[in-house]
């Protein structure tokens, strides 16, 4: 099956990438219908536990993305070591990614509006590596002719400059645009032309004494979120699941 699948739909070199965000999308799928099922109090599936410790996925996730990992680093990039360890590396980061959020805030709040940046962790990742199956290439370096290549001089001034675009989108709070435009760079470009969302760190740097641009960036972040957070949180609801309301304390009278 290997060799087939090489030769009509995968590049040389890049079944094991296939492999790992394939097992990487599956896991990620498999864990959020799990995980809704124990919310929900349905199915055999419940909680894992130890001495009184609920086991977060993240901890059998972390243990196979270094046996992933550290495999695909010791086996070739080709037979059947390789794509097993692919499989266990994307198998590990679905589970890390699944519970991103908890890293990030040190707390459970997968259930939480916090908890979804998990799903926005995922979607990017995929995004990202679905780009490089594509055949792209980071920083614009698949835009250069053959020609181009030899030259170390435009290599060089084509990665530098497009990690400029990707850094300058990033400080300016457009953090999609950053990253996707690492493989895509006129995206960096567009991050980096227009204005900074409010409270980003160039906002906060060049925008202190500019009242007219902070007012134009605040007006067009209101519109932007105004016309895609609505889309946007139905998309992370129906993929992870709608976060729990926040409890509200009771009032004392």
């Amino acid at each position: 099956m290997g060799p087939w699948l090489y030769r009509n739909f995968v590049e040389p070199g890049k079944l094991p990438l296939l492999l790992a965000l394939t097992s990487f999308v599956i896991t990620f799928l498999v864990t959020r219908l799990i995980t809704r099922l124990i919310r929900a109090g349905k199915g055999p599936f419940g909680n894992i536990s130890s001495g009184g410790v609920h086991i977060h996925h993240v901890v059998p996730g972390v243990i196979l993305t270094i046996l992933g990992g550290f495999g695909a680093v010791a086996s070739a990039r080709h037979g059947l070591g390789a794509a097993l360890f692919a499989v266990v590396f994307g198998v590990g980061a679905g589970l890390v990614l699944d519970e991103f959020a908890l890293i990030l805030h040190l707390q459970d709040v997968y259930w939480t509006e916090e908890g979804r940046k998990s799903v926005e962790a995922v979607v990017l990742t995929a995004a990202l590596v679905g780009l490089v199956l594509s055949g792209f290439s980071p920083f614009g370096v698949n835009d250069l002719s053959d020609d181009e290549l030899q030259d170390r001089g435009t290599v060089i001034s084509t990665v530098a400059t497009s990690f400029v675009f990707s850094l300058i989108a990033l400080f300016k709070g457009k953090m999609r645009l950053a990253v996707f435009g690492v493989i895509v760079p006129v995206l960096a470009l567009v991050g980096a032309v227009r204005l900074a969302r409010p409270g980003s760190r160039w906002a906060r740097r060049f925008y202190a004494r500019r009242p007219r641009a902070r007012a134009r960036a605040t007006l067009r972040a209101y519109h932007h979120d105004r016309r895609w957070s609505g889309p946007s949180r139905k998309l992370a609801d129906w993929i992870g699941g709608a976060p729990e309301e926040p409890k509200q304390l009771p009032q004392h009278r």
